[in-house]
């Protein structure tokens, strides 16, 4: 039988605010546990929380982001249940009054052009954090992240694949980052995934039974975790077995999935709506000024590089992928005019030695007005491209500009005929039998002068000016 894959993902991204969504603790990451806390995330009785503007502002910049409708009122309602690191015995969150609904994001599949439907995003605040003691048989709580701003972001069931997935969760990100209204850290859990898959026989419109994939804190990891569990409920079915609702977690080290769970469905959570906090009331005014601030976006961005420096979809892909690095290259263009050469010095040797020191282009030692500059030196002959590699190692290392670098190492190229003449008839006077070779015939003996060449002039000399007075002279 041959089947198809249903997903659809949900995606907490927290805000990128300094403080919690109802309080004025601190979100700050890494601090002491339960020093980022007070009465209102603690949920003491009495307390009364405070909505913070922020959390609206940047989830609404996401709305806009993916093509969202904001909706002039939502409400937050709270999602009960209960679990040590939340301790309120509720989470607030929203549920039949979200921020936005009915977005869409485009990806690249197989060469054209697929929207992947958004359900919703709502607001809502994060839960603690439960630590497990290896060596006894206890548990403890960190309430720091408990109130910390979260968006939800949740897809329609419009995947059709485990790289699909990891796809759309990089694009989410990007977003995300580009607006700078997340960190984007996996790691440190501000952006975090669940996946919802199920399989039917192809052709068949039902869903089938879906288990919800928990744990998975990488692109990578996504993709391996929804690649067994679509394995696992393909072995199952083709087995005469039945899929069970559940939610599973994903293993890294096992490589496999383990059920944690039944699923829960939203009747279970009772919802109701919060009395202690009123509607949020959106105007047109209110998204006007948010769109108006909104950055141009990283395929915006992509599609304009393309067409306005000429460059590859694969190179404006990358130097895009970042907004800093697509900030950096701009600034090293509108300098020296040459956006395939900044590009390809920006992604090969700057971005090769960054890696290797694990640092980003915002730590970068080499400003865009030294890499321009470089640029322009190779250009005007002043250096050649093969001093220009030792010069840029050299920048990097030292933060100097490439001029300094030049005077202190004497790496002017030599362009002057006249001198480069007079070394090419010496080296072609001291080697008889390779000149009478090449006369024979054998012209990769060129290479064998050129070489020679450059090694007379410590690699200093114009390669070009070289190449045209050695097929001069060796032709006399």
């Amino acid at each position: 039988m041959e089947f198809e894959t249903v997903i659809g993902l949900e995606v907490h991204a927290q805000m990128l605010t300094e403080t919690k969504i109802f309080c004025s603790c601190s979100t700050k990451f890494g601090a002491a546990p339960n020093s980022h806390t007070c009465p209102i995330c603690l949920g003491m009785p009495g307390v009364l929380p405070v909505l913070n503007k922020k959390v609206v502002e940047y989830a609404m910049k996401m709305a806009l982001a993916t093509n969202c409708a904001i909706n002039p009122t939502c409400e937050f309602a709270r999602k009960n249940y209960f679990y040590p690191d939340l301790p309120k015995g509720y989470q607030i969150s929203q549920y039949a009054y979200p921020l936005a609904e009915h977005g869409w994001l485009e990806l690249e599949v197989n060469g054209g052009k697929k929207r992947i439907g958004i359900t919703r995003i709502h607001m809502e605040e994060d839960a603690g954090k439960l630590l497990h003691d290896e060596h006894n048989p206890v548990s403890y709580v960190d309430l720091n992240r408990t109130g910390v701003p979260l968006i939800e972001i949740v897809s329609e069931p419009d995947i059709r694949g485990a790289e699909e997935a990891a796809d759309y969760l990089k694009r989410l990100h990007e977003i995300l980052v580009y607006l700078e209204i997340c960190d984007g850290n996996m790691e440190e859990g501000s952006f975090r995934c669940d996946a919802n898959v199920s399989i039917r026989p192809k052709g068949q419109k039902e869903f089938g039974t879906r288990a919800e994939l928990k744990n998975m804190n990488s692109f990578r990891n996504v993709q391996r975790g929804l690649e067994y569990e679509i394995k696992r409920q393909q072995y199952i079915v083709e087995n005469g077995g039945t899929i069970v609702q559940e939610t599973r977690l994903w293993d890294d080290a096992q490589g496999v999935t383990n059920s944690m769970r039944g699923k829960e469905e939203a009747h279970d959570y009772r919802y109701f709506p919060d009395p202690d906090l009123v509607p949020v009331i959106v105007d047109e005014a209110w998204i006007g000024k948010i769109r108006a601030d909104m950055p141009e976006l990283p395929q915006a961005k992509r599609e304009r590089f393309i067409s306005e420096y000429q460059i590859s979809a694969y190179d404006a892909g990358v130097l895009t992928s970042e907004k800093a690095l697509a900030g950096y290259f701009e600034e090293v263009v509108a300098i020296c005019a040459k956006p395939k050469q900044a590009g390809n010095w920006l992604m090969g040797d700057v971005m090769k030695f960054l890696n290797e020191d694990k640092k980003t282009i915002r730590e970068c030692p080499i400003t865009a007005a030294s890499l321009a500059e470089m640029i322009n030196l190779i250009d005007a002959g002043t250096i050649s491209g093969k001093m220009a590699k030792d010069i840029v190692e050299e920048m990097y290392q030292s933060g100097k500009n490439p001029r300094e670098v030049i005077a202190e190492k004497g790496m002017v190229q030599i362009t002057d005929e006249a001198a480069l003449a007079k070394t090419i008839s010496s080296i072609i006077d001291a080697n008889p039998q390779q000149l009478a070779d090449y006369r024979a015939g054998k012209e990769k003996l060129f290479g064998f002068f050129v070489g020679q060449v450059m090694k007379a002039t410590q690699g200093k000399a114009n390669p070009q000016i070289v190449n045209d007075l050695l097929k001069k002279m060796l032709a006399k």
